[in-house]
């Protein structure tokens, strides 16, 4: 009997060895890829390239965006270096990163702060079920996402609606922290949302403006877009 209990623990022993070497080894093809892109990046990119950004940062805008990794920066922005402080976290959320959009805003002195929003998005269908079996940091963070309603995850267009509920209600706690930047001219927040799955039939990939210091009128959004075409090309001199 002692015989046969040792053999199971053996047994048991041998298998977990087993799982967890093949995740070290996903583990090391990982690092592996990341190490050949990040040195393939290294030797296209010499000494001038850094030395733009090496002793300080200006970016151009502040960005609360969502930790999935199917959002990225490069959908935003066509050179990444030193053009936008990205915070990012579950839910593209003000309450769990403050100390960080603040020091966007505050110290590194950006003149937009751009919250994004995304479709298909895992947190927003989380917080709008029933997430009580997640873990005590999970529950923590989502608890602080504020949706109208119940949400359906197999419905994308329910989704959506949480999506922008929530990048709605992000930039309304935003208004509310950095109310003087707002009336002194300093700060514009703008909240949005970046499509990857084309359910606003706006094209995939797209990011579409949905609030702008509060105002969710998409006529006055119309207009505000129109109205910033002709400083495009001022704004990418400032970042160089």
């Amino acid at each position: 009997m002692l015989k046969y209990l040792l053999g199971l623990i053996c047994l048991a022993f041998s298998q977990l060895a087993t799982a967890d070497s093949n995740e070290i080894a996903q583990a090391k093809n990982v690092i592996d890829t990341i190490l050949h892109d990040n040195n393939a990046f290294a030797k296209h990119h010499k000494h001038q390239y850094f030395e733009r950004f090496a002793k300080s940062q200006h970016p151009r805008a502040t960005v609360v965006t969502c930790a999935d990794s199917r959002v990225h920066d490069q959908a935003l922005e066509h050179d990444p270096d030193n053009d936008l402080f990205i915070v990012r976290n579950i839910g593209n959320q003000i309450t769990t990163a403050e100390g960080s959009v603040e020091y966007g805003v505050h110290h590194l002195h950006t003149p937009l702060l751009l919250i994004v929003g995304h479709s298909a998005c895992g947190a927003i269908k989380a917080a709008g079920g029933d997430y009580k079996n997640e873990s005590v940091a999970i529950k923590r963070e989502l608890s602080t996402i504020k949706l109208s309603h119940a949400i359906s995850p197999e419905d994308e267009r329910e989704v959506l609606n949480g999506v922008m509920d929530n990048v709605n209600y992000q930039v309304n706690l935003a208004q509310k922290k950095f109310d003087l930047e707002l009336k002194q001219g300093h700060l514009v927040i703008i909240g949005a949302v970046y499509d990857f799955t084309n359910v606003l039939s706006h094209g995939e990939g797209k990011l579409t403006i949905t609030n702008i210091n509060g105002d969710t009128n998409p006529k006055h959004i119309r207009e505000f877009i129109r109205s910033t075409e002709h400083h495009r090309p001022i704004l990418k001199q400032q970042k160089s």
